[in-house]
């Protein structure tokens, strides 16, 4: 009960709910016996590290998210539905767009995988998001601390795993059809998905949609801007035999989001927005993007005598518009292709070794297809080689391996109106990256883990040479070509206990990064925005996450967490020695009451037949009530007047859910969150919005977040065979 003391004040720096909430059956199952969870939590299995590992041999720390949490969980995206896990944030521009933070770290920084291979997608800049629909994630892998062994560049602050929903079993045909509608934002959306399995045939079908008009709050009422639309599509095909696998999957994303500015009438004080656009309008207004993201990726599994040989080649197009005089014509028009391969072999484990090995890498071109330009029009080809080997001795595992990287970045040439916009340059990176670390298991309840890895990431184009205006982002940036490459070294340490009444997880760590790159306001001024250019220098970053769940009866849970990093630049005066962006401490509570839990009695029992009758019935019944609370961040980069702090806040939330049965088969789920429920206005530390345009008549800066929401989803399962 420690964690209570955050009432007091002390809001101590604590973040679980790891993976003893998500592990249900194997990989990350339905079941929600509380009792079952905690015994198995040392059987569930992690992909995300090297191979697939039990998560008690991990020893780098990782979150897990299930499918049903992901179902329960209110959200505009995904990145939105992991955002409160331990170590993990968000930053937002919009109500749409949230880019994911882990332990301080994002942008590039951060890999998100997905359908096996990387999210390519111009993640470099604040109004771009994570391109993939959450109606199509079966489960989340969340990797915290230096991943570049295995993910090579940009994976130095960890990597976010999107995992599709698992193939059916043999002579399975499922399916499902879901909606949801939020009250604030008037949001609206709706999946639909086939999937079936015919002697080895494989195939999944999915299609889903969502659009919501302007959120609104107390204080500027609807917020012109952050409306947007969305439509995903995915179709997967293979075959799964006793050799193995051979999967093909292409993906569609389509997502129209407008751009919130902040300007505001100087006599009114109320945000501006063009003629006739309303509140409640679902249309599209200018300024708005249009994003569309096309994904094929080839997966490959060949079982071999002594293990088995994985290949994976994917091709993504991102192409990003940005309309802000004309509904037909874009002034920014990005285009990026993106090829990625992974070809790896991995061993069966002998003698309680395990070895793995690997080539994979990836080919860019971007062009500049608008007559705006933020980025030169460039060139990218990356291949890296690693080794990894673990081992088992009785109740310890150590593993460890080593990384070389390569990467060559070309930017062309760009003349604007006779000026040199852009100049013709290369730059090449090489880096050395590897991790050693230990997992103790004392006993069946008990786990200490220890892990030192080092981490790399070549600086992206935008850090290098961006020369625009970014309005999302409300500035205008101007890159670096001399920067250098990024290099952390961090040690972790965790504790993690589990019990049938009481589980706790205490992950601590420490980050030296040379080279940390970072904006920085110059206090000059072009096309209105302030202006901000790309520096560097040497950073460390000291944190933890901790949490508890105490449940001490079956149906009760009490859960803490509590997450926080200090992220200072070494060597520098008081008003520079803060990095920039860092996430406010958070400390996150939740009382839950499982009202109903598993009622089907056992087949063939006399309490079967009576409950068999009983027709319409809920079963998982639940409720709950938490709070997020988010302490004063005051660590800020303050020199001219880059971020400002920002004062904490308290949100409210509850929820319920129950899965509804008819004659003992469960027919649908259905879940009711309400979001801030006493209607806050705050602003997130991490909000670009928060340094739009000052309010003349209440002296309040900038846009706040959403207020008040309610969600209600509903989730129907088709079971044909």
């Amino acid at each position: 009960m420690i964690l209570l003391l955050p009432l007091l004040g002390v809001c101590l720096t604590v973040a679980a709910q790891d993976s003893i909430d998500n592990q249900r059956h194997n990989h990350y199952g339905d079941s929600t016996d509380v009792f079952y969870r905690h015994l198995k939590l040392n059987e569930v299995t992690v992909t995300g590290v090297t191979g697939e590992t039990k998560l008690k041999h991990a020893t780098a720390p990782v979150s897990l998210v299930s499918s049903k949490e992901l179902r329960s969980t209110a959200s505009s995206n995904i990145i939105d539905a992991i955002a409160l896990q331990p170590g993990v944030s968000q930053l937002t521009t919009g109500n749409g767009i949230s880019k994911p933070i882990i332990r301080g770290l994002g942008y590039n920084r951060v890999v998100v995988m997905s359908e096996g291979v990387r999210q390519e997608g111009q993640q470099w800049g604040d109004e771009h998001g994570v391109e993939v629909d959450g109606a199509h994630v079966g489960s989340v892998e969340i990797l915290k601390g230096p991943a570049s062994l295995m993910y090579g560049s940009d994976a130095m602050a960890g990597v976010v795993i999107l995992h599709s929903q698992p193939v059916a079993a043999d002579g399975e045909l499922r399916g499902s059809v879901s909606t949801e509608y939020q009250t604030n934002n008037g949001l609206w959306g709706y999946a639909m998905n086939m999937s079936g399995n015919q002697q080895g045939f494989v195939w999944d079908a999915r299609w889903s949609g969502k659009m919501a008009h302007a959120y609104k709050n107390k204080y500027d009422g609807y917020v012109p801007g952050s409306q947007f639309k969305e439509m995903a599509a995915r179709l997967m095909m293979g075959l799964q035999k006793q050799w193995g696998y051979s999967r093909l999957a292409g993906t569609f994303f389509h997502l129209t989001p407008g751009i919130i500015e902040g300007e505001r009438d100087t006599q009114t004080g109320e945000l501006e927005h063009e003629e006739g656009w309303g509140g409640h309008s679902y249309g599209k207004w200018l300024p708005f993007q249009q994003v569309k993201h096309y994904k094929l990726v080839w997966d490959n599994s060949l079982n071999l005598t002594h293990g088995y040989l994985k290949a994976i080649v994917g091709y993504q197009q991102n192409r990003r518009q940005e309309f802000e005089e004309s509904y037909n014509e874009a002034s920014l028009d990005f285009k990026l292709h993106t090829v990625t391969y992974d070809v790896r072999y991995l061993t069966h484990e002998f003698d309680g070794w395990k070895v793995s090995t690997g080539v994979q890498g990836m080919w860019q071109q971007s062009q500049n297809l608008g007559e705006e330009f933020l980025i030169p029009a460039y060139r990218l080809f990356d291949i890296g080689a690693y080794a990894t080997v673990s081992k088992q001795i009785e109740r310890w595992t150590l593993n460890g391996g080593v990384r070389w990287d390569h990467r060559h970045l070309h930017g062309d040439e760009l003349t604007e109106d006779g000026d040199l916009r852009f100049r013709d340059f290369s730059r090449n990176f090489d880096g050395v990256t590897g991790s050693v670390g230990a997992v103790w298991n004392m006993n069946d309840n008990l786990n200490v883990r220890l892990n030192v890895a080092r981490g790399f990431r070549a600086p992206n184009m935008s850090e290098l040479a961006s020369n625009g205006s970014h309005e999302g982002a409300l500035r205008y940036e101007l890159g670096n070509e001399q920067l250098s490459p990024e290099y952390s070294l961090q040690a972790d340490l965790g504790v993690d206990f589990t019990s049938p009444y009481l589980s706790a997880q205490l992950a601590l760590f420490a980050n030296r990064i040379d080279n940390y790159v970072f904006l920085k306001g110059t206090g000059n001024v072009i096309d209105s925005h302030p202006v901000y250019n790309y520096t560097q220098g040497d950073a460390r970053l000291l944190g933890f996450e901790a949490g508890v769940d105490f449940h001490p009866i079956h149906s009760l849970h009490l859960e803490n967490t509590f997450s926080y990093v200090d992220a200072r630049q070494l060597h520098q005066p008081d008003e520079s020695k803060y990095l920039p962006y860092t996430p406010a401490p958070r400390w996150t509570t939740e009382l839950r009451w499982e009202l109903l839990h598993h009622t089907h009695p056992t087949i063939g029992s006399h309490a079967h037949h009576t409950h068999h009758s009983r027709g319409l019935s809920a079963d998982n019944l639940y409720v709950s009530a938490g709070m997020e609370c988010y302490l004063r961040q005051s660590h800020v980069y303050a020199v001219d007047q880059t971020e400002s702090e920002t004062p904490g806040y308290a949100l409210l939330n509850l929820s319920a859910g129950t899965d509804v049965t008819w004659r003992s088969k469960k027919i649908a789920e259905l879940y009711i969150t309400a979001d801030n429920l006493l209607n806050k206005a705050y602003q997130n530390h991490l909000s670009r919005l928060k340094y739009a345009d000052v309010n003349n008549l209440t002296g309040r800066r900038g846009v706040f977040n959403m207020g008040r929401n309610v969600t209600i989803k509903l989730v129907v399962p088709i079971n044909i065979l």
